[in-house]
């Protein structure tokens, strides 16, 4: 009997695309750039598994496509699922998957660590040294803020803000506020205070941190009156989905110091950087890094592996992503 025939949008660290090639015939990417709609619609009617990543928009054109060729499930090489058109899923009854778990430790680590380099002015000082601009050390040179005893707004408390949670917690004895549409009932070995709404967490909080799903009603949930209610002293700390800031509000309240600064891993229209952010001092970004580990990226091939081969094998997924009813 043949392998069922997986098509893989971009490259995977070498150890996952070995192990994936065991079970299935495998269609690797070799140019490793993003594909056309055209050819991302070829891939999913040639193969009965599509593994997209989130620089892939699988919309209905692609869906429908897979659906009158091979294509017979959907496993994302992530976790967010906001790219993948739900609502065709459910209509062409398309399997989707995602990879929990596996990327939460190295999210919130790069979370501590945009929070940290945006609050401390990294950005400015490696400026200085880079263009031999320092000045020498001095009492009042690039004077930033500390993490220790300031108060951590997280907005959406899922696995990765609970990972942030305690680590800001242990590490740094931070207050830990949190906000969630839906109440969460969470048994932390440390207080955690659940606020009412987003302005709340906002009007206490020295870093308000994002860690909700991307898309749909979370689609600029950050806008002005967000924004105008942070304290200016605060930081604005992003390594969820780029969707959810309104980038130009954004940029004008760095411009006017409504807010301290921000740290930004994701963006709107990644890879394109809104070309506003460019200019902004107190804005530090990374280009999309929160699971960029050796050992996070060949887990999350391996979680991919797991839900196809459940899935050929049975018919069932481990990680199924909830349909649009």
């Amino acid at each position: 009997m043949d392998k069922p025939s997986v098509f893989v949008t971009r490259r995977w660290p070498e150890i996952a695309e070995k192990e994936l090639k065991k079970y299935f015939n495998v269609t690797l990417n070799h140019g490793d750039k993003a594909l056309s709609n055209r050819e991302l619609k070829d891939a999913f009617y040639n193969h009965d598994a599509l593994a997209p990543t989130v620089s892939d928009t699988i919309d209905e054109n692609i869906i429908k496509s897979g659906k009158s060729g091979k294509g017979k499930i959907i496993s994302n090489y992530g976790v967010g699922f906001s790219h993948i058109d739900l609502e065709a899923c459910q209509k062409y009854k398309i399997k989707v998957t995602n990879t929990p778990n596996v990327l939460t430790d190295a999210t919130a680590d790069l979370t501590i660590l945009l929070m940290l380099m945006v609050s401390r002015r990294s950005k400015e000082g490696e400026y200085q040294i880079n263009n031999n601009l320092w000045p020498g050390w001095s009492p009042t040179h690039l004077l930033g803020s500390e993490l220790t005893n300031k108060t951590l707004g997280i907005l959406g408390l899922g696995r990765i803000g609970q990972a942030v949670a305690k680590r800001a917690y242990f590490g740094f004895n931070m207050k830990i506020k949190f906000f969630n549409r839906t109440k969460k009932n969470i048994n932390f070995s440390f207080k955690a205070e659940q606020v009412d709404n987003i302005y709340d967490l906002c009007k206490s909080s020295d870093f308000l941190t994002i860690h909700c799903p991307g898309g749909n009603k979370n689609k600029h949930l950050i806008d002005q009156d967000v924004l105008d209610a942070m304290k200016k002293t605060a930081f604005l700390i992003n390594t969820a989905r780029g969707d959810i800031i309104c980038e130009n509000s954004l940029f004008e309240a760095l411009k006017n110091n409504s807010i301290a600064g921000a740290g930004l891993d994701v963006f709107e229209n990644e890879p394109e950087i809104n070309p506003k952010f460019l200019k902004a001092q107190n804005l530090t970004m990374l280009p999309h890094l929160g699971s960029a580990t050796k050992e996070t990226r060949n887990a999350m091939g391996l979680k991919v592996i797991d839900n196809l081969r459940k899935f050929f094998d049975t018919g069932d997924v481990i990680d199924p992503v909830p349909l649009v009813k």
